[in-house]
């Protein structure tokens, strides 16, 4: 479809303007993303005549990201709303001007853009400038990217289209890079530090420790080794989910021999063996899921429900129908055969307001500890199953969590 981006209006005048009656459709592919013929250099020629109705009208203010278009001559024609938000100038003030005055930008070095990039006067097989992070006056940082127009590939730059964006959105994800790096420096200096400290003071003083205490100490140290560990593959889940690389090697799962291990685990390590409640609704469908990776799953829901809730620990394993979607639509197509995990608690649950945060980055539902990214994990390996997660209240009022995962044989083995 053709798009055609109009000048304001004679009669309705917009915080932001154009000085021609329209921008043409190279206007909107920069703005949109330019074809990989217009990036390249190649010819971009103006689109043949259409039905009236194979255009859009859309208005220069209703791009999301701001536009600036500057002639033959250097001189603003286009300058839309969101170019005015960003830049802090009124659109009057920005038409007819030169376009180094209207954008004086800087790299983050202090040199002046438009000087250094020279785009009516260098290279003429240039097609634009990617995307980079320049300075506006004040420091204020803004995502720049440039298109140079030419009617021949190698011919005088008719125009030059601009976008502006602000940087909130890449300050959100560094952040929250920041304080992922936080999160595991600290969660590595503790059991680092027992580590150095326990295994010095045997390497200094070796024969005045019993053996037991020896035992001790590196039984310590061992548990310490795992607790890195374990955050270290928590880190590369995490890299794993966000890349969407995260692999799955399905094989035939026993779900409800995993629950009663993952429980005996607990009562060996000292809880009540009455503190725990299995269900297991038989018979259950031929379950294929990578049991590494349900074991992880069960183990942190298991782990979180000890931890944070009280009361009796319910582990309920069943078969259910969940709604299959087709790809691109709402409308439910089928049922498709799945096992149903839900652990639950008798604790105080958690509150309805912190719900939608459950599975994000670093939420804790108590000062007990914790990285915080255990049940993004999880979210990430159910979902790489294609099944989904829940969280909820039981009807003890505690804490209730709900996985499913698709069964049958992967279609390779169908």
């Amino acid at each position: 479809m053709n798009v055609r981006i109009s000048g304001a209006a004679a009669t309705s005048p917009a915080p932001g303007a154009c000085l021609s009656g329209e921008i043409d459709t190279w206007a909107a592919e920069a703005a949109a993303g330019a074809p990989a013929e217009a990036r390249t250099g190649a010819p971009a020629a103006p689109p043949a005549a259409a039905p009236a109705d194979t255009y859009t009208d859309v208005h220069s203010d209703d791009l999301p990201d701001g536009l600036v278009v500057a002639d033959e001559n250097g001189r603003v024609t286009c300058f839309n709303a969101a170019a005015a938000r960003i830049t802090a100038t009124p659109a009057a003030d920005a038409l007819g001007r030169p376009l180094d005055q209207v954008l004086p930008l800087e790299d983050l070095e202090g040199r002046r853009w438009w000087a250094l990039t020279d785009p009516y006067g260098g290279l003429a097989i240039r097609g634009g400038q990617p995307e980079r992070n320049l300075l506006l006056p004040g420091g204020r940082e803004v995502l720049v990217a440039a298109r140079y127009v030419r009617v021949h590939p190698t011919g005088p730059v008719r125009k030059v289209v601009v976008t502006l964006r602000g940087t909130e959105a890449r300050r959100r994800t560094e952040r929250s890079h920041a304080e992922l790096i936080a999160t595991v420096a600290h969660e590595l200096r503790s059991p680092l530090t027992s580590v150095k400290g326990f295994t010095a003071t045997l390497l200094a003083k070796w024969e005045r420790f019993t053996d037991d205490q020896k035992r001790l100490m590196l039984e310590t140290v061992d548990a310490d080794a795992n607790r890195v560990t374990r955050l270290i593959a928590e880190l590369l889940d995490i890299s794993r989910i966000d890349s969407g690389r995260l692999e799955v090697r399905r094989q035939p799962v026993d779900i409800a021999a995993a629950v009663r291990r993952h429980v005996q685990a607990h009562t060996t390590a000292g809880q009540r063996t009455d503190h725990f409640l299995i269900k297991v609704v038989e018979p259950l469908p031929d379950l294929w899921a990578d049991p590494d990776k349900v074991d992880q799953v069960l183990g942190n829901l298991l782990e979180n429900a000890v931890r944070h809730g009280s009361g009796t620990v319910t582990i309920e394993v069943q078969p259910t129908l969940v709604p299959a979607k087709s790809e691109g639509s709402t409308v439910d197509t089928a049922a498709q055969p799945s096992t149903a995990v839900t652990v639950s608690d008798e604790g105080s649950g958690i509150p309805e307001e912190s719900m939608a945060r459950v599975f994000t980055r670093f939420w804790r539902g108590s000062k007990r500890g914790g990285t915080g990214l255990g049940l993004y994990i999880v979210k990430g390996i159910v979902e790489a199953h294609g099944g989904t997660i829940t969280v909820g209240r039981s009807r003890a009022g505690g804490a209730e969590f709900r996985f499913t995962l698709p069964v049958g044989a992967p279609a390779y083995l169908a």
